[in-house]
């Protein structure tokens, strides 16, 4: 039986990373492909010392951090609000949350292209409120609106599915014992939350650092993040040992970050909400 998965991880996941870690080290070449195999670190020295893709790799890593803050600061209230309804509302409001994946990706960028240009009905509320019409579309604000509304969902319900299996006898434990509702927020339901917390922040952030689509359709020239570099590399400069690297770069740092995500995960779960030390 566990054949199967070692299969599926050989062929959909080893396989891949071997080529294109492969390709980083190859030179590239005039033909089809264009390169030819080598081992030569001459494309992993270009993509660390370069300042388009120091530039792209940093751009990329601060839209997710800051899209990912932001999901947080909007998903946990709203997963923690699920969480507390009563039962009977706990699935359509669950369903309002996923009903947005009904629809076609592209539709819903489109829809947020017709709210936020020049013309559109945000700049109209906006006139109407006497701020007056602003540029929203192409830019970081656009940028940032499409990325949180896309990601919004991810966040939001693996944080439920953590907080639905809380404890709620320490809740009320705390509360008997005198602590305020902020206090017993702070030191029971967070720590017990953490979990999933940091697992609602990597389905988040992960996906977010090599995002193409969204920086295209929403972002503006400047948003040059890695996955619009990746693609020029690729299908314009037609350089594949260079955008081989960028990948194995980003890679590695979406190995390294996490995992130092995870060790200080670790060492807040360790936090025993009973524990009256």
């Amino acid at each position: 039986m566990l054949a199967v998965p070692w299969v599926w991880l050989l062929l959909f996941l080893i396989a891949p990373l071997v080529l294109v870690a492969a390709i980083a080290l190859a030179d590239p070449a005039d033909g089809v492909p264009p390169f030819t195999l080598g081992l030569t670190l001459d494309n992993l020295v270009l993509v660390a010392t370069d300042p388009l893709y120091r530039d792209a790799l940093w751009l990329s890593l601060k839209l997710a951090a800051i899209s990912t803050m932001l999901c947080l600061a909007i998903g946990y209230p709203m997963a923690l609000a699920i969480a507390r309804a009563p039962e009977r509302w706990r699935d359509p409001l669950l369903l309002a949350i996923m009903l947005p994946f009904w629809t076609g990706f592209l539709m819903r960028l489109n829809a947020w292209i017709g709210l936020l240009r020049d013309d559109g009905l945000v700049n109209a509320v906006l006139g109407w409120i006497g701020i007056g019409p602003r540029h929203l579309l192409y830019t970081d604000t656009a940028l940032y609106l499409g990325v949180v509304y896309t990601y919004l969902p991810f966040l939001i319900l693996p944080l439920y599915a953590r907080l639905a299996r809380r404890d709620r006898v320490l809740e009320e434990a705390a509360a008997d014992l005198g602590a305020s509702p902020l206090g017993v927020f702070l030191r029971v339901t967070l720590p017990l939350s953490l979990p999933g917390v940091w697992a609602g922040c990597a389905l988040v952030f992960i996906p977010v650092v090599g995002e193409y689509v969204i920086p295209e359709l929403l972002g503006g020239p400047q948003a040059q993040l890695v996955g619009r570099v990746l693609w020029g590399e690729f299908f314009q400069n037609r350089d594949w040992p260079t955008a081989a690297a960028l990948a194995v770069v980003l890679l590695l740092l979406l190995v390294v970050l996490p995992v130092l995500a995870l060790h200080l995960g670790r060492g807040w779960t360790r936090l025993d909400p009973t524990d009256q030390r």
